[in-house]
């Protein structure tokens, strides 16, 4: 395998149309096995040499737009979820080109792969560079390949120059990420008064805070496509959260969370990367955990155990939760919590709290990609709020450890 290419754009025949364009003489041959279309082009430069082969699979997503839907629609969307936390999960040296590069990844719809089968054609680099440019793609590539870039796995732009790789490394200093507009249009011909609302309140309270708005954000889903978590999933959540924040803070070690959770049966629900921190929580590791307050906070009021979500511009205080209230403690039975937890707040709730922390995130990257400071929110407040809010309305069907903040 040489490269798989991703791209907002689709067009199977376009690819075609480049290569009978740089290599006139090769002979290419279609056809479809499941939901790809496969291209095996065959050059005989003459009777005394072998053929040289290369093969081009491409599919693309059965509903093309600018964003991945919720509920799967093809295997590739399925395949660009786990490319999103694929991405997510490496180490960079540039957080904002690395978050241009996710906000890409959520506007792709074709994937196309080039193999050489037999032999090497010359041409094939010119091929390359012309389908990245035309496409506007981004590459993934392996290490000693004609148009690598690094030792290791990495991903290229459409100019072959390196965006990032599994040690952070990363060459550029813009990425752009452009949506067909007739996407967008579509899109936004089926959006409901009841989203456009939820947009229109949340853009004013913006507005009264003096906070940057970004007019082109779109709505997030209709309650109809939203499905939220149920009330169980979201308590039996809270309470392995407030275990592993007792960790992080020093209030009870590791050992001790570990034999809390599986005397009470909660270890099932502990994420892998919950496991990671427990078995090993260095003091960097627990740093990142102590921040998971804000996540227990919003999943509490989620579950109604105050009224209001207060302004993103303090942390919030645990502390400040009724003890009989809170899920674990000295003593303490969570399933007593769990179980006794018989209501949560409504889809609409939970979708306009979602809404207004996507639209103040958008703001704190956008502060932080201008290198800007931005004060009237905190933005690892504002951050860890929408993560759980993200998880509340099942956003892409992600799991714990692979919930995505989209801006």
């Amino acid at each position: 395998m040489i490269c798989t290419f991703y791209s907002h754009q689709i067009g199977f025949k376009t690819i075609l149309e480049i290569i009978k364009n740089t290599i006139p003489k090769a002979k290419i041959e279609t056809k479809t096995e499941n939901e790809s279309t496969i291209a095996e082009i065959t050059l005989k430069e003459n009777l005394l040499k072998p053929a040289k082969k290369i093969r081009v699979t491409y599919r693309e997503r059965k509903e093309p737009s600018y964003q991945i839907p919720q509920i799967s629609d093809s295997s590739l969307t399925d395949n660009l979820k786990g490319l999103y936390g694929y991405v997510s999960s490496l180490p960079t040296r540039n957080e904002a080109i690395k978050g241009f590069f996710l906000q890409k990844i959520l506007t792709l719809n074709s994937e196309f792969s080039v193999e050489e089968i037999a032999g090497t054609i010359n041409q094939l680099k010119s091929i390359i560079e012309e389908i990245a440019n035309k496409f506007d793609t981004v590459i993934f590539t392996q290490p000693n390949t004609i148009i690598s870039k690094s030792t290791s796995q990495h991903f290229l732009d459409k100019n072959l120059q390196l965006i990032i790789d599994t040690e952070g490394n990363c060459e550029i200093e813009k990425l752009d990420v452009s949506i067909n507009s007739i996407y967008f249009d579509e899109e936004q011909n089926t959006v409901t008064d009841e989203q456009l609302e939820r947009k229109n309140r949340n853009e004013n309270t913006l507005t009264d805070y003096n906070i940057k708005i970004n007019k082109n954000l779109p709505c997030i889903e209709s309650e109809e496509e939203t499905t939220i978590r149920s009330i169980k999933e979201i308590a039996r959540r809270v309470s392995v959260l407030a275990v592993t924040n007792m960790v992080a803070f020093n209030t009870i070690s590791s050992e001790e969370a570990i034999e809390y959770l599986k005397e009470y049966n909660l270890w099932e629900f502990v994420t892998l990367k919950e496991k990671d921190f427990l078995t090993d929580p260095t003091e960097e590791k627990k740093m990142y955990e102590t921040w998971k307050c804000e996540a227990i906070y919003t999943l509490m009021w989620a579950l109604k155990s105050f009224d209001t979500l207060a302004f993103p511009n303090e942390l919030c205080d645990l502390n400040q939760i009724p003890y009989e209230q809170y899920p674990v403690g000295q003593d303490k039975d969570p399933n007593d919590f769990i179980n006794n937890v018989i209501e949560s707040r409504s889809v609409a709730d939970l979708l306009d709290m979602a809404d207004l922390y996507y639209r103040y995130d958008w703001a704190c990257v956008d502060a932080r990609i201008n290198q800007q400071n931005i004060e009237t929110i905190h933005p690892g407040i504002v951050y860890e709020r929408h993560y759980a809010l993200n998880w509340l309305i099942n956003y892409m069907g992600q799991d714990w450890d692979n919930v995505s903040c989209d801006t």
